[in-house]
């Protein structure tokens, strides 16, 4: 075994085999028996491909090039696509239109050309229409959110309700007589206060005076489900927990009351945590000291868990004796899994990446809860030491460290392997992948300590759980880096600005002016800051305290910027601002702009090049020589 400095480990995993064994998994689907799911694939631009496979069959993808099964509604969109047999009906992301597909057949457009979009695609077979959260784009003013029946017969388009600024997951009874969907106003978020609502459906189909009955202040619904008895099934957190309940006779009732979280915050449609067999008992998942677990819920209130190597499950849904998901765990990555739930098989029909990782190589997530907030509080995230099969460090030598802050802020880290991460780890970087308070799987008090405190709270977790490594010997003090996407992208820029902690930072299409942010995003997030920050404009001093370009001059140390020119989220004149100030003052900056690219990378060239670039930029800032021959990236200053 050969002794090396840290950072210059060879490792197998390289950016090309990343890329090209990686595809996204999303949004599975069963219909009588045959599979389907989403892969997003780097390969071909980012497309997303519906697949389908029936039993043994092989899988077979169902959407011919150039269709891309992806909506843009709340621009996170979600719900692309409803099956029933061999029919398909999709949105297709370049024109918003709703497509239906007949087998193998050519696509045709069902809905007419229109500044329209279309997700949560629900179908409603009594009634010859599909449900769909429709989201209108018009000139001087902000879309218009509603909930609509689509004819599947000649693409025409009804209002089934209205009013509020957005709506989700439309729900209809098994007897085709009641209508149960989401919704929820600014400057409210989904968990915030998303409220559940129930109708009868006149002659026409269209809910009359529907009643609210779960959610609404303080209190939060998700997924509505009927069950096969006619029972309306939703989680909601009036207790301050996401847990399932029960609506029958007039009654919500929670069925199963646990310190554990069985919701995940509705970033996208379609989002599904549960689902009925054909014993009447309800499957489902939830969040428990940071995993995910996989059970049956009995008519009696029992939760029997079900053995499961899955600490991740996502796209939870069930038919009959078959439950099928998104599953992932510390030794595999995320994969497509259908589990017999009478005998406990489970098949994987598809796996995110067929990187195969050498265990001796592999480094398993090691689950941190650490004090923070002056002491008085606790963070959590998983630590991932630095591992060779053929390298050790000298003796005495502590391995960098990188900090990852996911993004939302309202979201969850997964301790799902990804190649990306033992990217790092096989070549001696230590990694730290913080949930901070404001982090969702802990509860809502935890949720919502980052109330206000945005840019302060979190930013403290990433500082403290760097300090609390280094402090133990785990991290170099001297060679401590963040890096984060999106909301995690600001508060990387904020650690950096704010704390001297860090010695260097990666921003991927990251925020750095919160004024612009309030005034120059997409409706969706429009008043998010409301509760994170203040209200706009009154609140005008704190977003200019806490947005690191009005205090650039306090940086100090060396920053690379990753940005999409198609970024709506967060426009790429975020990045180009703080880079400005940045090199007006001297201070070592790189910067990768990328056309094609919006929120959140897609395209196999880019992932590459940023796995690339950001080796080399630490390797140029801590003063070492990488293992990989990469192309050069133009550093300023330095």
């Amino acid at each position: 075994m050969k002794t090396l400095p840290f950072g210059t480990w060879p490792s197998p995993i390289t950016p090309d085999a990343i890329v090209a064994e990686t595809v996204r998994l999303a949004s599975v689907s069963l219909d009588a028996g045959r599979l389907g799911w989403l892969e997003g694939r780097p390969g071909e631009g980012g497309r997303n491909v519906l697949v389908r496979a029936d039993g043994a069959e092989q899988a077979v993808d169902i959407t011919p090039p150039p269709f891309n099964v992806r909506s843009r509604v709340h621009e996170y969109g979600g719900g692309a696509y409803a099956v029933s047999g061999d029919r398909v009906w999709f949105s297709n992301f370049e024109d918003g239109r709703v497509y239906v597909q007949q087998g193998l057949a050519a696509p045709a457009a069902l809905t007419a050309e229109s500044s329209s979009r279309f997700a949560d695609l629900t179908t409603d077979p009594a009634r010859r229409r599909l449900l769909a959260v429709r989201e209108t784009h018009r000139e001087g003013g902000p879309p218009v959110n509603d909930l609509v029946a689509i004819s599947v017969d000649d693409g025409s388009v009804r209002v089934l309700a209205s009013g509020h600024d957005f709506y989700a997951a439309p729900a209809p009874s098994p007897d085709g007589r009641r209508l149960a969907w989401l919704s929820w106003s600014q400057p409210d978020m989904p968990w915030d206060a998303a409220a559940l609502w129930l109708g009868e459906l006149d002659r026409d189909g269209i809910p009359r005076s529907p009643i609210r009955i779960a959610g609404g202040s303080r209190s939060s619904a998700f997924q509505p489900a009927w069950s096969p008895d006619g029972a309306l099934w939703c989680v909601a957190d009036p207790h301050g927990w996401w847990n399932l309940h029960r609506w029958h006779d007039g009654e919500l009732r929670c069925m199963h009351r646990a310190e554990e979280e069985f919701g995940k915050p509705l970033w996208q449609l379609g989002t599904t945590t549960f689902g009925f067999d054909g014993g009447g008992c309800v499957v489902c998942t939830w969040r428990s000291e940071g995993a995910w677990r996989l059970g049956r819920l009995d008519p009696s209130g029992e939760m029997i868990e079900i053995p499961s190597p899955w600490t991740s499950i996502d796209s939870l849904v069930v038919e009959g004796s078959t439950a099928a998901f998104i599953g992932g765990a510390p030794d595999r990555s995320a994969a497509v899994v259908c589990l017999d739930l009478e005998s406990g098989e489970a098949r994987v029909h598809r796996t995110s990446s067929a990187l195969s990782i050498d265990d001796r190589i592999l480094s398993r997530p090691v689950a941190l809860t650490f004090p923070t907030g002056g002491g008085d509080e606790i963070a959590h995230g998983y630590y991932y030491p630095p591992r060779s099969a053929s390298c050790r460090a000298p003796t005495g030598e502590s391995p960098p460290l990188i900090v990852m802050s996911h993004g939302g802020p309202t979201g969850s880290t997964s301790d799902t392997l990804n190649p990306a991460t033992q990217f790092w780890t096989s070549r001696g970087f230590a990694v730290l992948d913080v949930d901070y308070r404001g982090s969702t799987g802990y509860g809502r008090a935890y949720r919502e300590r980052l109330y206000a405190e945005w840019g302060v709270v979190d930013v403290e977790d990433c500082v403290a759980g760097a300090l609390h490594l280094a402090d133990t010997g785990h991290a170099d003090r001297e060679r401590l880096a963040i890096r984060g996407g999106s909301a995690g992208g600001y508060t990387t820029l904020s650690a950096l600005t704010f704390h001297d902690t860090f010695r260097a930072g990666a921003s991927y299409y990251g925020i750095s002016d919160l004024e612009v942010l309030a005034t120059d995003t997409h409706k969706f997030e429009a008043r998010y800051l409301d509760r994170l920050v203040g209200e706009w404009p009154a609140d005008r001093d704190i977003y200019r305290a806490r947005s690191p370009l009005h205090h650039a001059a306090r940086l100090a140390c060396p920053i690379i910027f990753f940005q999409g020119l198609d970024d709506r989220v967060v426009p790429p004149n975020q990045a180009e601002l703080m880079v400005n100030a940045l090199d007006s003052q001297g201070l070592p900056v790189a910067c990768l702009m990328f056309e094609g690219e919006g929120h959140g990378f897609r395209q196999a060239g880019t992932m590459r090049r940023c796995l690339e670039a950001e080796l080399l930029f630490y390797a140029r800032v801590f003063g070492f020589e990488p293992a990989d021959a990469t192309a050069p990236v133009e550093i300023r200053n330095l």
